[in-house]
């Protein structure tokens, strides 16, 4: 990746440097006298002395120096041979001006010394050794930048990857749970769950492969879940599903991001005993993606083992990763506390 973004920046960074040379070279002729329409070359290539001297010492660090010294931390042996490179390109510019300046008719009286035109070309020089450096610290800190941003994306990706694969064989075991516990009293809803089941896992196993998923694909699976579970409700559980989008919505949303909210419900919003409800609200605009859970709190004792609370916590890791400042997740228990509230909004852009 990082070969092929430097391959496709290359023609326009020689390109720039062609235009701005041409600029510079072309300065000599407003300094030039033309008879008619030719141009004095002579003068030319006396004048084009200084834009030469700014190439040298430009490329000399540009290819050398920089990458070679200071990008090697090598700062003193950097600065010595740019010392040396400015006085001995300054010293023989102030000889190549000298020897081929032409003699004025007369001479001006307030004609400043020779001294001050050598100070302004070795200035000259030590700002195009600095423009040098810059240029090149630059595209190599843009480089850099790209790797990091690069390496950063990668890593999303695969931890990502590994809350993923964390994530199917916990819903696995969930709903085989929930499986087991049928086949003790109805073997026929048992048998129905085992074919639900299998929708469930060929859509865990294909589609969550992806880093998003079209809402309506997402939404088709919770209702197929939520279905599943159903089957070994009793008669006292309340489930009021709402999923207000469109059925071929093609928004995008990370698979699997609700499941474990849903989860939630069924495992700690329901009481053999007592009566008990559990209300999903899904649903889309063009600002966000909701998710709302309501259900009754039945907390699970420390005898219930099942489960083990992994599954909120890879929410809140996949949220950040796959929508960091495009989130907002509230979980609230009732003052009666008789009622879970969970409301997830995932914003389509970041907020302030």
């Amino acid at each position: 990746m990082k070969q092929s973004l430097t391959s496709a920046r290359r023609p326009l960074e020689i390109l720039i440097h062609i235009i701005s040379w041409g600029i510079v070279f072309g300065f000599p002729f407003f300094f030039i006298d033309r008879a008619g329409n030719s141009i004095n070359w002579s003068a030319y290539l006396r004048h084009s002395a200084v834009p030469i001297s700014f190439v040298t010492v430009f490329y000399l660090n540009y290819f050398l120096l920089v990458p070679f010294l200071l990008f090697r931390e090598q700062k003193n042996k950097y600065i010595i041979y740019n010392i040396l490179l400015v006085c001995i390109i300054g010293l023989l510019l102030h000889i190549w001006q000298s020897l081929n300046a032409p003699v004025p008719p007369i001479k001006k009286p307030h004609m400043p010394p020779g001294w001050i035109f050598f100070v302004r070309d070795i200035l000259s020089l030590i700002f195009t050794i600095g423009l040098s450096a810059a240029i090149r610290m630059s595209a190599r800190w843009g480089e850099a930048e790209a790797a990091r941003r690069e390496a950063e994306k990668s890593r999303t990706e695969a931890e990502l990857k590994n809350l993923r694969n964390q994530l199917n064989p916990h819903f696995l075991l969930n709903t085989l749970n929930n499986i087991y516990a049928l086949i003790a009293f109805d073997s026929d809803k048992a048998q129905q769950a085992v074919q639900e089941l299998s929708k469930l896992l060929r859509y865990v196993l294909y589609d969550n492969q992806q880093n998003y998923v079209p809402l309506c694909k997402e939404v088709d699976f919770i209702r197929n879940y939520i279905e599943l579970m159903r089957i070994r409700l009793s008669g006292n559980v309340e489930v009021i599903t709402q999923l207000d989008i469109q059925p071929d919505s093609q928004t995008k949303i990370a698979p699997l991001i609700f499941i474990s909210l849903i989860e939630n419900a069924f495992k700690h919003g329901i009481s053999p005993t007592e009566p008990s409800f559990i209300h999903i609200l899904i649903s889309e605009n063009k600002e966000e993606i909701r998710c709302e859970i309501r259900n009754s709190c039945h907390p699970k004792t420390n005898m219930d083992k099942s489960g083990s609370g992994i599954g909120l916590e890879q929410v809140s890791k996949r949220l950040e990763l796959s929508y960091p400042g495009r989130y907002r997740w509230d979980k609230a228990i009732s003052e009666d506390g008789k009622e879970y509230i969970s409301k997830l909004l995932i914003f389509n852009h970041p907020q302030p």
